[in-house]
């Protein structure tokens, strides 16, 4: 069953999506708006503002899903205190996915809606995604995954549709840029929304600031690795006013979950 057929066959009654402007939620949001006018129902696209992703996001998040003809919520939440995950265990997705969308299914609830729709695709399945198991025991709905489709395939899809998000990097929670076991707080994470933002303003891509203890280990795309030693002074200035004392530059280039790699491994 294609994509369409699938989310074609929840809006026969309003929804309300999982929004976060990526690429997976914008596709998503996009074909379900479209569907939706064929049954006259509505789509709300509700976005978790949360202290793990940068405020940035959730005001692109809200003006993308007001230009698609969706209603958009916000749901503020402290998952660190409320997910109990402070420490950052290894189930950290498990819990926080299972706080964040619990709140979610509350809010549909109160709205009459009973259909939720969330973003997790086929690629997802390859790597270390707890999340995925809070994702079925809400019961809540995987269209691109249900279609089976890769984040390439819907990269591809996106554009056809002209949405700007087709080529958005992505951009999973700050607490993943830290080893498991690692304290988790609000100013080590804003220091790391800092140096990405940083990086992705002198045209970097993919970026992530991986921290281990005074030490920040950069993964971008291995082809920018020598704009990045056109950079480095200034990287290496900005990086070391935010208080770390080391700078390196992984040459394994930049790797999805690579803070799950000893994962794996076991």
């Amino acid at each position: 069953m294609n994509l369409l057929t699938i989310i074609d066959q929840y809006l026969h009654e309003d929804v309300m999506i999982a929004f976060s402007g990526g690429v997976d939620s914008t596709l998503l949001l996009k074909m379900a708006v479209e569907a939706s006018k064929n049954y006259h129902t509505h789509v709300y696209a509700v976005t978790i503002q949360t202290a793990l992703h940068s405020v940035m996001e959730a005001d692109e998040a809200k003006r993308i899903a007001e230009e698609l003809g969706a209603i958009h919520k916000v749901i503020h939440v402290d998952e660190l205190e409320g997910a109990g995950i402070e420490n950052n265990p290894v189930d950290r997705c498990y819990l926080c996915k299972k706080y964040m969308f619990t709140k979610v299914k509350e809010l549909a609830h109160s709205l009459g809606i009973f259909t939720i729709l969330e973003g997790t695709n086929a690629d997802d399945l390859k790597q270390y995604r707890p999340g995925i198991k809070a994702i079925k025991e809400l019961g809540l709905h995987s269209p691109l995954l249900e279609a089976n489709m890769t984040k390439k395939e819907i990269r591809e899809l996106a554009g056809t549709y002209d949405l700007k998000a087709a080529n958005k990097p992505s951009s999973p929670c700050l607490a993943t840029r830290f080893p498991y076991h690692t304290l988790l707080n609000y100013e080590e994470m804003r220091k790391v929304e800092k140096i990405e933002d940083y990086l992705h303003a002198y045209g970097f891509y993919n970026v992530r600031a991986r921290i281990h203890n005074d030490l920040v280990r950069l993964e971008i795309d291995q082809d920018a690795f020598m704009k990045c030693m056109d950079y480095r002074q200034e990287i290496v200035l900005f990086i070391k006013k935010l208080g770390y004392d080391y700078v390196t530059l992984d040459i394994e280039g930049f790797r999805s979950g690579s803070q799950d790699i000893k994962l794996e491994e076991k």
